[in-house]
């Protein structure tokens, strides 16, 4: 590859490659990173807990739910410890029944344009300093990590594992990058069980190939823990499941839908554990609707569906989305800046209510 100087040298009708290409700075290698912000030994056991206890639940050996419920995105670090609080303390008062997974997700994909995430412009100025928001989003991961609490993120970058894979417990890829075969390559080396989200247009497909393909092992170009180019080669990813968010304007949750989803599963000889996203589709796009995907789920429960075994829900402190204003300084505290989501009196509300009404059913199941 030549360099900007070269490249600006040469006259543009002679100029074979990097034509489009403003700028191309050096990053921070994962080992590096790692070694400024190393694994420790409380965020390595609660990685390791979460892991092994969401397998437990997608094997059958753990009767309890799990929940990813946090923020559409991490956008304020401050915010996210003061929510990460809250949980840890709900967390253990659900704690027979529910088995809660901070969402800490800092890429967000974009049909078009838009705010790109925490690592991506964790400035939120269109600045793109991508090593701050690496280092930032370590940080954050670290510190949950090292008080007992999980975390989920969404794989959507396929270089951002190397960088934090090892303190996530559950990975999901979305429903624009199911059927991606890079995302999918990728996700058969990840370290976490992996969520596939079935697609936009609420079909089933994609997310069954998904399901198939990473199973298998792959060979693929990748960034190993130095930031060289090399061929990665994997062993297949044994956790992948569905996970149904609705599409097209309708929603995949209700128990018709479910066994379809469920045939569907069995006949391509795929995992048949199913988690929920209430969000999206599922709710219309109106995140006060989700309380009302949970009580639906918990029924299914009650009257006996087994496959669901996992439910997904965007919360904050506060209710609602914001848009990001020119001056930062005016954005509302602890508001998504994304998706909305349901605010933290309602959050606490629908878990409670969860617990309480599947106490007895769920060892049942």
């Amino acid at each position: 590859m030549s360099t900007a100087a070269e490249n600006q040298a040469t006259p543009l009708d002679e100029q074979v490659e990097d034509i489009n290409i403003g700028a191309i700075e050096l990053l921070v290698t994962p080992a590096e990173l790692k070694t400024e912000l190393p694994l420790s030994a409380a965020a390595k056991a609660t990685v390791l807990a979460g892991r092994k206890t969401i397998r437990n639940i997608l094997d059958g050996s753990d009767p309890r739910l799990f929940v990813v419920i946090g923020p559409c995105s991490i956008h304020d670090p401050k915010a996210a410890h003061e929510y990460a609080n809250r949980l840890k303390v709900l967390a253990e008062q659900v704690k027979d029944t529910l088995y809660l997974v901070m969402r800490v997700y800092f890429e967000k994909p974009r049909t078009t344009v838009g705010w790109k995430g925490l690592i991506n412009d964790p400035d939120m100025n269109d600045s793109f300093n991508v090593e701050k928001g690496l280092r930032q989003g370590r940080e954050l991961l670290l510190a949950l990590n090292e008080q007992g609490l999980p975390c989920a993120t969404e794989a959507l970058d396929p270089n951002s594992p190397q960088y934090l894979q090892d303190l996530i417990s559950w990975s999901a890829i979305g429903a624009r990058t199911t059927e991606s075969q890079t995302h999918r390559e990728m996700s058969s080396g990840l370290s976490s069980p992996v969520g596939f989200k079935n697609g936009t247009d609420g079909g089933m497909t994609v997310a069954i190939n998904a399901m198939q393909a990473v199973a298998s092992g792959h060979s693929f170009l990748g960034l190993n823990g130095d930031g060289q180019v090399a061929v990665i080669r994997t062993k297949g990813n044994p956790y992948a499941h569905v996970v149904l968010r609705g599409g097209a304007g309708k929603p995949n949750y209700d128990s018709t839908a479910v066994a379809s989803v469920e045939a569907a599963l069995a006949k391509a000889k795929v995992s048949g554990k199913i988690m929920i996203d209430a969000s999206h589709a599922n709710s219309n796009k109106d995140p006060y609707l989700q309380p009302l995907v949970l009580k639906n789920i918990t029924e299914q429960i009650i009257d006996g569906n087994k496959s669901i075994v996992g439910l997904m829900v965007e919360s904050h402190l506060k209710g609602g989305r914001q848009d990001i204003p020119a001056d930062l300084s005016q954005l509302v505290y602890g508001q998504s800046v994304t998706d909305g989501c349901i605010d933290w009196q309602t959050t606490e509300t629908a878990l409670l209510d969860m617990d309480n009404a599947l106490k007895g059913i769920l060892p049942t199941r």
